[in-house]
């Protein structure tokens, strides 16, 4: 029985393979068939091949050669423009195209090239017809180097008028970079021939067989054994038109098509071979090709069954490795089974001390909301309990927002808004919340900023000032009293020309941190625990935080610490520089291109060159009084006066009698007095005339608004508008909101500002409300979002649907506690006009209501004949 069923297993492999077999056998002739006839289609081809061969040959010819006009015709245009054509021809920096550039004026014989040499039309054969883009192009030669060249002409038209003609020498090498450096597996010839001389100017990089620059069409002929007359002569006739063609000639015995192909309507000639054979190579290789897919095919046949044969081997082996493998497996589940419960146990940390830190600030509201009720009487205690509760509830409403940015972090929602900013604004707005805090605890904060080149960049300036307020707050809170506090921005070597590559420091004289911490100082739910610091009160998520959003801009992020010797947080980013830097235009229009920097710091006279050199701007630097008076006189002599004097106000402490000297002398020229956020005395620099205050670190964009600001104080006007005691007062609004606490708050904040104010409890009351009211008599609609019957989502675009004149204008601003960057772009696509998160900020809801109010009266004021 056994061998029976051998046997039978060993027939049915027979009858397995016979179909297999014979199955190839059928795609074999089909293939070959198939190749067969591929081959003689490809030889059809193969001269239509090479007529687009030659004819991308010359179309990248021709559009170097008009690039090459229409470069030369800006030129024209700017040398138009300018005071001078033969300094500006002189001082002229060539690209690597052109070799010789030249300018004659109108009416003269001779000019000047940019070596400074004299240039003059002689030599030059220009012919009719020969033209580039519409401009004379001249006849080739070869020029000093010995190099085939030619020159192309160029009128220089101002006001309508030719004032002189520009003469650009180009050399055919230059076409050779963009040739291909062979085609047909470099079998075929190319030469390139001027059409006038019939010289051979350029043989392409592996083309060809003797050296172009040395023979003509003649020596062409006589080399390949072109002798038949009526060949010559249609080729002539060729020539003479600017037509193209095509040929069989036998080139050294070995048959090939030959051809002349036109270029520049013309004015030059593609001239070559291609052997048959080569032509036909393609045709061969595809044959070659397909022969060894079947043989291919064939092999991956028998290596199947070869595999099949083996894979019953190895599967008692697979199934030992499998139960291995599984076996593995349920270790690696029992380690992350052990992970999980040492993350709840964190979280479990997390939420006690969570617990502990939210309660902290509730029992302060709690209990002052109770000493309120019962001295609701002595208004001194009624303000300090106020403020006390405002202050517990502002660092609740910090405690959560670090929860919420930490799950939206951990999520994969956070999305960064690329958008321009300057570093200018980004420090000051720094500057305005940490100085306040650095001085209640008489710390000194440092900011420094150098080697940075650009000072527009592009980048998401809210999650770098998230970045920079959380490292700087937690330097002022764990750094005792009276310590230092150091804020560090270096520009560092740019990796690329369109990145800025800035590093950012934070460094304290504080607390410190051991060893150990630092290994977990960016996890999440930790903090630094000891007798110093346990009194500061936080989630332990901001370091987190800030590492994952450092990590999303594609940053790096390194802290070093010594326990009671301070911390360094180092922070290295790359902000793209947009294309477009400060407007040059500014500086030229004021009139202001040289000024004089006095400062002993070398940084700070380094960082305003740097800057101030890409606007055009040139700066002289001085360390002393004496240098920058003998700079002063020495480019007064000379006529070239500065037209601004920037000093540092250490120099004017020390030297005030000389800068009073300096005014008197020179009236006219601004002074500005580069200072720190806390200088004192500098009063006493004001009481100078034309003078201002520049707060360090140096910035363009800056510098550019004091200047402004010290025009239109010069011209005696007034930019600050007379603050009005009430903005808002005389407003009637409309507000949905359905709940019955926030809808009080909202109508007594609104009270106390001269507001009045209906309330409705949901979005579709909103609707008929408005529907019904009269047009004009609400001013703007404070719209909640998650309300019954109808949101507020819905309510919006119903409102602004209405076949009301007031539907589409009435401001409708959203007031939720839906308060993710997501939550306002839906508010905006409903219809709104504006979002304010809540708890709701008393002056972020003026500035709002006002800025859209204000905006709906001017409107109103540009359409006077509106109906009312």
């Amino acid at each position: 029985m056994k061998m029976n069923r051998k046997g039978s297993r060993k027939n049915n492999g027979v009858y397995f393979l016979l179909p297999i077999i014979l199955f190839f056998s059928i795609i074999g002739f089909v293939v070959f068939s198939v190749a067969q006839k591929i081959s003689e289609e490809m030889s059809k081809s193969a001269t239509q091949n090479l007529s687009e061969s030659l004819d991308l040959i010359k179309c990248t010819i021709e559009s170097i050669l008009k690039n090459e006009a229409e470069f030369q015709a800006m030129i024209a245009h700017e040398i138009a423009i300018s005071e001078n054509p033969e300094k500006y021809i002189q001082t002229y920096e060539k690209n690597q195209t052109m070799v010789k550039l030249s300018i004659i004026l109108s009416g003269k014989e001779e000019g000047v090239s940019h070596t400074g040499e004299k240039f003059s039309e002689e030599g030059l054969e220009f012919f009719p017809g020969r033209t580039i883009n519409g401009m004379p192009v001249s006849r080739s030669y070869l020029n000093y180097m010995g190099t085939w060249a030619y020159t192309i002409k160029c009128p220089v038209i101002k006001e309508d008028q030719e004032i002189a003609s520009l003469y650009i020498e180009y050399v055919y090498d230059t076409l050779d970079k963009s040739l291909p450096s062979g085609f047909y597996n470099q079998q075929a010839a190319l030469y390139i021939m001027d059409a006038e001389s019939e010289r051979f100017v350029l043989k392409p990089k592996g083309m060809g067989k003797r050296s172009a620059g040395h023979i003509n069409l003649e020596d062409f002929y006589r080399a390949n054994d072109i002798v038949d007359e009526g060949l010559r002569a249609e080729v002539a006739k060729c020539l003479e038109n600017g037509d193209d063609i095509l040929f069989y000639h036998d080139i050294r015995d070995v048959d090939a098509l030959n051809y002349m192909w036109s270029v520049n309507e013309g004015t030059l000639y593609l001239i070559g071979y291609v052997p048959v054979e080569a032509i036909q190579q393609e045709g061969k290789t595809v044959n070659q090709n397909i022969l060894i897919v079947v043989l291919s095919m064939l092999a991956a046949f028998f290596l199947c069954c070869t595999f099949y044969y083996f894979s019953q081997r190895q599967q008692n082996k697979l199934r030992k490795e499998q139960e291995a493998e599984r076996e593995i497996y349920n270790k690696q589940l029992a380690e992350a089974l052990r992970a999980a419960q040492v993350a709840s146990n964190s979280k479990t940390m997390f939420l006690s001390n969570m617990s502990h830190d939210i309660r902290t600030p509730m029992n302060a509201v709690l209990g002052f909301a109770s000493l309120l009720s019962m001295d609701a009487e002595n208004p001194v205690k009624v303000r300090e309990y106020t403020k006390k509760i405002m202050a517990s509830g502002q660092h609740l409403l910090s405690l959560i927002n670090d929860i919420l940015d930490i799950s939206k972090i951990e999520s994969g929602k956070v999305v960064l808004s690329f958008e321009p900013f300057t570093l200018n604004s980004l420090i000051s707005s720094v500057d305005a919340i940490i100085q306040p805090m650095a001085k209640a605890k008489r710390q000194v904060f440092h900011v420094e900023v150098t080697g940075v080149k650009h000072e527009y960049l592009i980048g998401d300036e809210t999650r770098i000032n998230q970045i920079l307020i959380n490292l700087l707050s937690n330097a002022v809170k764990y750094t005792q009293e009276g310590g230092d506090i150091w804020f560090r921005m270096i520009g560092l070597k740019q990796r690329s020309s369109q990145y800025e590559h800035i590093r950012i420091e934070v460094e304290d004289n504080g607390f410190g941190m051991t060893q150990e911490y630092l290994k977990t100082i960016f996890d999440a739910f930790t903090r630094a625990e000891n007798s110093t610091t346990n009194k500061v009160q936080g989630t332990g998520l901001g370091m987190a935080i800030t590492k994952n959003i450092v990590e999303l801009m594609g940053g790096t992020i390194e802290v070093f610490s010594e326990l009671n010797k301070g911390s360094l947080f180092r922070v290295e980013l790359e902000l793209r520089v947009p294309e477009e830097q400060l407007d040059k235009q500014f500086w030229k229009d004021s009139g202001i291109t040289r000024i004089l920097s006095v400062s002993s710091e070398k940084d700070v006279c380094q960082t305003v060159q740097e800057l101030m050199s890409e606007l055009g701007v040139q700066v002289d630097t001085a360390s002393s009084i004496e240098d920058a008076s003998r700079l002063m006189q020495n480019n007064g002599n000379t006529g070239n006066k500065y037209q601004v004097l920037l000093l540092d106000y250490s120099m004017f402490e020390a030297e005030t009698q000389t800068i009073k000297e300096w005014r008197k002398s020179i009236p006219e020229i601004p002074f500005l007095f580069l200072t720190g956020h806390d200088a004192e005395g500098i009063e006493d620099a004001l009481q100078i005339e034309n003078t201002g205050i520049l707060t360090k670190p140096f910035f363009a964009s800056a510098f550019k608004e004091k200047i402004l600001e010290m025009q239109r104080s010069l011209q005696g006007e007034r930019q600050e508008e007379p603050v009005k005691s009430n903005i808002l007062e005389g407003l009637h609004l409309l507000a949905a909101e359905d709940n019955e606490i926030n809808a009080e708050i909202l109508e007594e904040i609104l009270k106390i500002e001269g507001v009045s104010c209906e309330i409705v409890e949901n979005g579709r009351l909103a609707l008929e409300r408005f529907e019904n009211a009269a047009e004009g008599e609400f001013d703007a609609v404070l719209m909640d979002v998650q309300m019954p019957v109808m949101n507020g989502y819905d309510a919006t675009k119903a409102i602004r649907t209405l076949m009301r004149k007031d539907a589409a204008e009435i401001p409708i601003i959203a007031m939720t506690a839906n308060a993710f960057a997501e939550d306002e772009k839906a508010a905006l696509d409903a219809g709104m006009n504006a979002h304010i998160p809540k708890p709701i900020d008393i002056d972020m809801l003026r500035k709002i209501i006002s800025q859209y109010t204000k905006r709906k009266e001017q409107k109103h004021e540009k359409n006077p004949n509106q109906e009312v």
